[in-house]
């Protein structure tokens, strides 16, 4: 699994759990919410597979978004290290912050939106990662897009302590909870649980490659 940071302090901490764990890996970001410059430990823990969570909320956010995730996508492709990209309401403006950096490689973290905005960021070479909101009964359009996915494309996440499936409604999720996403993916494309599984693992190697 990799665990996401968001600040200083979580970036310190996931580096702290992907050292004590074999099986955890870290990103190190600066999400979009949080206020002043990125601080992210350098140089690269050898640890550290990506560089997130970092995007654009333009719900939630302040000020100074799109200088700071300008200067964490060139840091990004400087590392040679995939991003993960938080992205709400703001759709068109990461977009062509992506286009401007040819070498950038990523997943559209907890993605929900639609056929269009997928095959947008699938054609920048982007994987998409679906979440618990997948299990929602009236998400019909995004379980569209988890069955056009490539397959070479798919990831699943849990984004726990949030991103919750229908039926856990109310308490905190953990990364255990990502079988709801996954039988229900599975399901819609049409295969089995465990084929689901080895083509997670194969693409969660192919983008972070620093796990192999």
């Amino acid at each position: 699994m990799i665990a996401m940071g968001v600040d200083a302090a979580t970036n310190r901490k996931v580096i702290e759990l992907a050292r004590e764990h074999d099986g955890v890996w870290a990103a190190v970001g600066h999400h979009p919410t949080e206020s002043g410059e990125p601080d992210l430990p350098l140089p690269i823990d050898s640890r550290v597979v990506a560089i997130g969570e970092v995007g654009l909320d333009f719900e939630r956010g302040g000020q100074g978004q799109i200088e700071r995730l300008d200067a964490l996508f060139a840091m990004a492709v400087e590392l040679n290290l995939p991003v993960s990209i938080h992205n709400r309401g703001a759709t068109q403006q990461v977009a062509q912050l992506i286009a401007a950096y040819p070498g950038l490689r990523g997943v559209m973290h907890y993605f929900t939106l639609g056929w269009d905005d997928a095959k947008r960021f699938l054609d920048f070479g982007f994987y998409l990662s679906f979440a618990g909101v997948i299990t929602r009964p009236s998400r019909h359009e995004l379980r569209d897009v988890a069955k056009r996915c490539p397959a070479d494309r798919l990831l699943l996440e849990t984004d726990s302590p949030y991103g919750n499936s229908q039926k856990r409604m109310g308490i905190q999720n953990r990364p255990a909870y990502l079988i709801d996403t996954a039988e229900l993916v599975a399901e819609l494309r049409g295969i089995s649980v465990d084929a689901l599984g080895d083509l997670e693992v194969a693409n969660a190697l192919a983008l972070f490659d620093r796990m192999l």
